[in-house]
């Protein structure tokens, strides 16, 4: 599968497999916001949602580029259990939109982890935007590495932006 996601399918198709993983669900992001998410009749954190897959054991990483804003910040601190168990680290210079789904299934696109980007906003308060859904391996296994190689540091030897990094893997 390979499919063309467009604005609102944002949401409906590439949060949606948020519930789904089993093991790993890797996130990377430029801008993080406060961003809710549909749960039954209920409209909860996306925050919410991560706090229940690292209660299920789904390690969870969150990579992005700079601080959340305040009311991110107060969802997260009502979550202690993303406190000790969300993997987190922050590079300026991550740009690219990639998340991937037990390394089984990857967005690649254009959309942050904000209302306006991935989330449920209305169709007049959000981002045009556009990615790409896949299970292709090759595709799925090409954004990992390259997520996986910013995660780990690799690229940070010949970084040129130290001095604004204040998460430096190595």
């Amino acid at each position: 599968m390979i499919k063309y996601i467009a604005d609102r399918e944002h949401y409906t198709e590439v949060l949606s497999q948020c519930e789904k993983v089993k093991h790993d669900l890797w996130i990377a992001t430029a801008d993080l916001k406060d961003l809710y998410v549909e749960n039954g009749k209920d409209v909860v954190p996306f925050l919410s949602i991560l706090d229940k897959l690292l209660n299920h054991g789904v390690d969870v990483r969150l990579l992005h580029a700079k601080e959340p804003g305040e009311n991110f910040r107060a969802d997260f601190d009502k979550y202690p259990n993303l406190w000790a168990n969300l993997e987190r680290r922050l590079c300026p210079r991550v740009h690219f939109k990639i998340m991937v789904f037990d390394c089984t299934v990857a967005y690649i696109g254009s959309a942050n982890l904000t209302g306006a980007g991935i989330g449920m906003k209305g169709d007049g308060n959000r981002n045009f935007e556009a990615g790409i859904l896949t299970d292709e391996p090759s595709l799925v296994d090409a954004a990992a590495d390259h997520l996986d190689r910013v995660w780990q540091g690799f690229l940070c030897p010949k970084c040129k932006r130290k001095d604004f990094c204040g998460d430096r893997v190595s």
